[in-house]
């Protein structure tokens, strides 16, 4: 006997575009609400504005053409009338509804001048055999050409097909007993067609027994993937550095500098990494302004002094030629050999850093994407270290750690550092691959930053207050988040505010940078900047990240609303790194939506990255937060961070524990929930 398909090409072809591919996708496609037709309710009872279910007989039907074309059934039940309209439909529809006898009509019911009207209801004809369902009408998100029955009946042919194969066999009986998780089938079924409960808010749903055993999945296949990824790369050769404890006493004297207690405690964590003889994976954390670079070279010293190279990548040319300066200039009592490498450097001097670099003879090479080049190969590179690592995918750092053509088989170590600080729910899940360690204080000397939160159209009252800051010898930053004028979006613009404040500033040197200038340009205006050349800086989120001007107390940032909370707290950051009090000021249009004026007041009240941090991954979740996609990392469809954090602990110790016993059901349980299960086919 030939089997007979569940699915039909064009159905697949359709359910792709929902990005459907396998069976346990079909079964993880849950509703996004339900409808509950359990009930009927007359004519006379249903609730105009509200959703009802009537059994009512076709009375008439015709067609209207004005003002459009429309299908008109009169319909009524023993205590009322009303009318059903259909504004797209098939002929073979009206020769149905014709000659059909009670039909059901499940759609909101609106009230015109003295009748009631559902508009385009979902229907079925009503027989003998025909029951009321007992459980809740599940709503999926559809594309076109393929409707909500169809969709309905499709899941439930595969949900009957899996259960009878037993596609689904429960993994982990002994820890879905410890939660007391039903199993995973009945969750599916459940939460496909849940019997009727309060459907006024779908947290209902989430919040029982049948969803959490879902998270609770999901988060133990992320778990184990993200944790399986951290052993395996224990098994991967790395170089050994020797704590260089007296250069780097020589260092931080020359320095006239000292470290935290948090800072301290970070370089100590490096350092252990550095003796394991297995590859560091770790992320560096810490608010704007925690000192995170001298932390990271301090802990380069010991690569250099082992005969290694060291990498220093960052986002920007104009971060990574501060970098450069900054290093240059630390390390100008030494011999080692720093070079920069991005892309405008000329190129006879970059073939010469290329030479370098693969005979050795560079010790830090600091660069921007340049240094993922095929031409960059390091002669032995031991360490290296990524700024903002948000901005780099995952494939561009793995090219730079393959670009090491270490002749002893050792991998380099890796360090990533971010000053978008992390929320902890965030770092367990989305970062369970890698070690993090956190500066949590800023160095002595610092002033809290006011912040202030003005409308628009206090602009003219902020050129005294620059007039005020520029008085005392100090600058000033106007951040404009574009450059040019916009039909869709009503921002000032950067030149337009160049413009303004040159003219009404005779007395002060006004600059402009933006992300379309050269970088020679851009090179050329912030150090003028920093040399207080220029006393009011006009720019856009070009200097958000690393640019560093101790003299510059007061920013004032336009749009403030339409920029995200860690986006308005990195440029924040650029001021008060002095020891002056520092000010910055929001500026926003009216009208604003109830999420802008949120943002507004939490940055507003807050200056702890970490508060602000968490409070962002409430508002846009994590994959903004993040800031890029985690190429070849789980995403999350059910589980909610800031929701979901015992099961996320639950699930961490579970992972950690199943793969210390080298559980053979492990690549199971991945296979499963890492969208690579079977191809839907045939029963």
């Amino acid at each position: 006997m030939s089997k007979k398909k569940l699915l039909t090409e064009l159905q697949a072809k359709k359910l792709k575009k929902l990005g459907i591919t396998s069976t346990i996708d079909l079964l993880l496609y849950l509703p996004n609400k339900y409808n509950d037709q359990t009930v009927i309710q007359t004519i006379n009872d249903s609730l105009v504005g509200g959703k009802s279910q009537i059994e009512v007989n076709v009375n008439d039907l015709e067609v209207k053409y004005r003002p459009k074309k429309n299908l008109i059934l009169y319909v009524s039940d023993l205590t009322g009338q009303m009318q059903i309209r259909f504004l797209h439909y098939y002929p073979s529809q009206i020769k149905q509804l014709e000659s059909a006898g009670l039909v059901r009509f499940y759609g909101e019911v609106r009230q015109q001048s003295n009748y009631k009207e559902m508009i385009h209801p979902e229907y079925s004809l009503v027989n003998d055999s025909t029951g009321l369902s007992k459980n809740l009408t599940p709503i999926y998100s559809i594309t076109k050409g393929l409707s909500q029955n169809m969709l309905r009946k499709l899941i439930k042919n595969h949900i009957e097909g899996a259960t009878q194969k037993e596609l689904f066999k429960e993994l982990f009986l002994n820890l879905y007993k410890k939660y007391d998780f039903p199993s995973f089938m009945d969750s599916i079924s459940f939460l496909h067609e849940p019997p009727k409960i309060k459907v006024d808010d779908i947290e209902n749903i989430h919040n029982s027994k049948f969803f959490k055993r879902l998270i609770y999945d999901e988060l133990l296949a992320q778990q184990l993937f993200l944790r399986k990824q951290y052993n395996l790369l224990k098994k991967n050769k790395a170089p050994k550095f020797k704590h260089a404890q007296p250069k780097q006493q020589i260092f931080l004297e020359q320095l006239n500098f000292k470290l935290t207690d948090s800072q301290k405690q970070v370089l100590e964590e490096i350092q252990n990494d550095f003796t394991k003889g297995f590859p560091m994976n770790r992320l560096l954390q810490g608010d704007v302004g925690c000192g995170k670079t001298v932390v990271a070279t301090i802990a380069a010293i010991d690569c250099i002094e082992a005969g290694f190279q060291v990498a220093f990548m960052a986002p920007t040319e104009i971060l990574a030629e501060q970098h450069y300066e900054k290093l240059i200039n630390w390390f100008k009592d030494t011999s080692y050999e720093i070079l920069l490498l991005t892309g405008s450097v000329p190129k006879k001097a970059k073939l010469e850093t290329y030479l370098k670099i693969e005979k050795g003879s560079a010790d830090i090479v600091i660069g921007t994407h340049a240094l993922f080049q095929e031409a960059v190969t390091f002669n032995n590179l031991g360490f290296y270290i990524i700024d903002e690592q948000h901005r780099f995918g995952v494939e561009q750092r793995m090219l730079l750690k393959n670009n090491s053509k270490n002749l002893q088989g050792f991998e380099p170590h890796q360090l990533m550092m971010s000053a978008t600080p992390i929320p902890r729910t965030l770092s367990m899940s989305f970062f369970a691959h890698m070690d993090v360690s956190t500066i949590k204080e800023l160095p002595g000397g610092r002033r809290p930053i006011t912040t202030k939160v003005y409308l628009d159209d206090k602009r003219r009252q902020l050129l005294n207050l620059i007039d005020e800051h520029c008085k005392k010898n100090n600058q000033v930053y106007w951040v404009c988040p574009l450059i040019e004028e916009s039909e869709f979006l009503d921002l000032e613009t950067a030149n337009d505010t160049y413009q303004e404040l040159e003219k009404y500033f005779i007395n002060q040197k006004v600059g402009l940078i933006h992300g379309k200038m050269k970088a020679e340009e851009k090179k050329e205006i912030m150090k003028k900047f920093q040399q207080n050349l220029i006393q009011i800086l006009v720019a856009t989120s070009v200097i958000e990240v690393g640019v560093d001007v101790p003299n510059a107390t007061l920013m004032i940032i336009e749009n403030s609303e339409r920029l995200g909370l860690s986006q308005l707290h990195q440029l924040r950051g650029r001021i008060g790194r002095g020891e002056k009090s520092s000010f910055c000021v929001l500026l926003y249009k009216n009208k604003l939506s109830s999420t802008a004026k949120q943002r507004l007041r939490i940055i507003y009240e807050n200056t702890d990255g970490f508060k602000i941090a968490e409070e962002d991954l409430k508002l846009r979740g994590p994959g903004e937060l993040l800031g890029y996609k985690q190429s070849g990392l789980p995403t999350l469809r059910f589980a909610n961070l800031n929701r979901d954090l015992v099961i996320l602990e639950n699930a961490r110790n579970d992972a950690n524990s199943l793969i210390e016993k080298n559980d053979v059901r492990i690549n199971e349980h991945m296979k499963r929930w890492l969208r690579n299960f079977e191809e839907i086919v045939t029963v």
